[in-house]
């Protein structure tokens, strides 16, 4: 009698097993395996947090080509600029997490955590980090007619003047930047001047009308290659290989100064392991390859494979150095 119950015991706990097992997958619609089997089924949309022919742009769009090619589906570009990429992060951060809306983005999102009161999501929380993509430092750079040859004798030479310095505008990485190594750390009589982007901050360089630009490396490269801009330094711990003779912040007198400005692939929260996996693996094997690493690095970029657990963390680590960068400037969030 005691086999026989034990037995039954048994039969009983595998067939409710199974009907559990049925019931989730019935409510998920299929199994994680099936998942990463199925996906993509239908055109994907990676939607840009800025508008058309900036640099996140120009990576989302080589994003959306490599990730067609290895996923075997359409990969559609949606421009939703607008608030300092708010306006697509919101509305991403809204949608249903099937895998078929993904955001493409940049470190704006870690600084509008904190920049913004409500920025309209909230960031980890409303999100699933799938793969950081790239990143490019910020470099601070003076019309050629400015004696200063480095940020060492930039800054000697402007102690007790009053310096103006130009950039993309309020809350963007290079603004963070420049304002808490110039006026913060160095000590100078700083004054920001905003625009509306780095092309006319560095074309107020170029024409005198204010002394330094803190700029990402991308518009600003031809210009410095050209001799059309001098630059004093770059926000790496290491020199780039594409300005080898450019010296770093971090050398500068300021160790352990870094920054950068990145493009990173996300998705709504929830979004499933195995979706997130399947685009990772993606993601990793574009980067890994020589076209898109030239194509990133030709635009000032260098490719960043990883997995979406260190993107995540890096993500929060972001959200906390910038959330101080803009304590530390005295910005008032918006």
């Amino acid at each position: 009698m005691l086999d026989i119950r034990v037995k039954g015991e048994s039969v009983i706990r595998q067939f409710v097993s199974g009907i559990a097992v049925a019931f989730i997958v019935a409510i998920c619609g299929q199994s994680p395996c099936a998942l990463a089997q199925t996906y993509p089924s239908k055109p994907i949309h990676l939607v840009v947090s800025f508008v058309p022919g900036g640099p996140t742009d120009v990576i989302g769009r080589l994003l959306a080509q490599e990730l067609s090619e290895r996923l075997g589906q359409s990969v559609v570009v949606e421009n939703r600029g607008g608030a300092g990429g708010n306006i697509a992060a919101k509305y991403v951060a809204g949608i249903a997490p099937d895998g078929y809306t993904l955001l493409v983005t940049t470190s704006a999102l870690a600084v509008n955590e904190t920049l913004y009161r409500d920025p309209g999501y909230q960031l980890p929380r409303d999100f699933t980090a799938i793969a950081l993509v790239a990143w490019s430092p910020n470099v601070l750079v003076i019309s050629p007619s400015v004696p200063a040859n480095n940020l060492q004798e930039f800054i000697r030479d402007s102690k007790g003047k009053r310096v103006s310095y130009a950039t993309a505008g309020i809350g963007t990485t290079p603004h963070l930047t420049g304002d808490q190594l110039l006026r913060v750390l160095a000590g100078l009589d700083a004054v920001d001047v905003p625009y509306q982007g780095a092309a006319p901050a560095i074309a107020a360089v170029m024409g005198n009308h204010v002394t330094l630009a803190s700029v990402t490396l991308p518009p600003a490269l031809a210009d410095i290659k050209a001799g059309k801009l001098k630059a004093l330094a770059i926000t790496t711990l290491e020199r780039v290989d594409l300005l080898p003779d450019l010296p770093t912040v971090a050398e500068s007198g300021f160790p352990g100064f870094e920054s950068y400005i990145w493009v990173g692939l996300l998705g709504p929260a929830n979004l499933a392991p195995a979706i997130v996996s399947k685009v990772n693996a993606a993601v990793n094997d574009a980067l890994r390859s020589n076209k898109v690493r030239e194509n990133l690095s030709a635009t000032g970029f260098e490719a960043k494979p990883g997995t979406p657990a260190q993107f995540d963390t890096y993500i929060r680590q972001e959200v906390v150095k910038w959330g101080k960068l803009v304590r530390d400037t005295g910005i008032v969030p918006q």
